[in-house]
């Protein structure tokens, strides 16, 4: 297999590093559209924004008194949501670096934040095993609904035009049908870490502590493909979909970033296993919203890095 084929493979370069955080970084996120600026969140209880094209910081985020280990981008990249050990979800204006809203409720570290299309609702996942959703067009700051299903710590979340989708230690990936009241769940047999829908939430990639990602068919609960070869049986390492939804990236426990063919057999893509990029396990691998072939990985290692193919610059 060359490792040009597919449309999406590595092998990428490296085009920038992120590294002013003191510890482990535990996510990595793109702002919308034309994805020109990263907001990375950390150990070290703060929140960073970067330009992705050179590499420098821009603003850092300092409120938190915990571990960062979500962050989640509105639709006009006004404002921003993160959380972590607080227990609560902390909502800031980006233009001047300050919280606009704490929202709490949470009994434990909250895992996951993640706003719906247009920023209105905020959904999060805690350790208390539950999902709260919280409405910012009201003046309350209390949940306006509470999802109890889960029987361990709620890990990854994502919220639909119409359903919620979770994931659990539980081993359960649970779906929301909320026009129809309906609830899905599908035992996936390992904790499972990350959810990502395709973009006409059909298909969802899901993260297990089982060193596998699978593709499943989101209103029937059906497999259709199986990705291994990473290692991945202690921590979150969020994967995702490659430029187009054509091919799977993930990175791994021992610092590769893996990357496969979405409907082929699931054998990865060259340079098959991968080199190390990371010196600790990476924590989260997210693609670039436009650009083909750019996507930023996050590490324990205190870094993120900024890749992108050859051929796209």
């Amino acid at each position: 297999m060359s490792p040009s084929r597919g449309p999406d493979s590595l092998p990428r370069h490296l085009h920038a590093t992120l590294s002013a955080h003191k510890g482990p970084v535990n996510v990595a996120r793109y702002a919308k559209g034309a994805g020109k600026y990263i907001l990375t969140g950390g150990q070290d209880r703060t929140v960073k924004l970067w330009n992705a094209s050179s590499g420098s910081e821009v603003k850092t985020f300092a409120a938190h008194g915990y571990e960062v280990l979500s962050v989640t981008v509105s639709h006009d990249n006004a404002q921003f949501a993160s959380c972590g050990g607080d227990r609560s979800v902390f909502v800031w204006d980006v233009a001047t670096a300050v919280t606009t809203r704490r929202l709490a409720g949470h009994m434990g570290k909250i895992h996951v934040v993640e706003f719906n299309e247009d920023a209105t609702v905020l959904a999060s996942g805690s350790f208390d095993s539950t999902v709260r959703l919280w409405d910012l067009k009201a003046q309350s700051r209390q949940a306006i609904q509470v999802l109890e299903e889960a029987r361990d710590a709620v890990q990854t979340l994502h919220v639909g035009s119409t359903y919620i989708t979770t994931g659990s230690l539980d081993g359960h990936v649970r779906t929301y049908d909320l026009r129809k009241g309906e609830l899905r769940s599908d035992f996936m047999g390992y904790p499972v870490t990350s959810v990502v829908p395709t973009q006409d939430s059909q298909t969802v990639l899901v993260t297990t502590l089982d060193s596998h990602i699978r593709l499943m068919d989101i209103t029937t609960g059906k497999l259709l493909n199986d990705f291994t070869a990473h290692t991945n049986n202690e921590y979150r390492c969020r994967g995702c979909f490659g430029h187009g939804e054509a091919s799977v990236i993930c990175g791994d426990e021992k610092g590769m970033v893996w990357a496969w063919d979405l409907v082929d057999k699931a054998t990865p893509l060259q340079p098959n296993p991968p080199p190390k990029v990371h010196q600790k396990v990476i924590t989260w691998t997210e693609h670039h919203p436009i650009e083909k072939g750019e996507m930023v990985t996050a590490s324990a290692d205190g870094t993120a890095k900024v890749w992108v193919q050859a051929e796209t610059r």
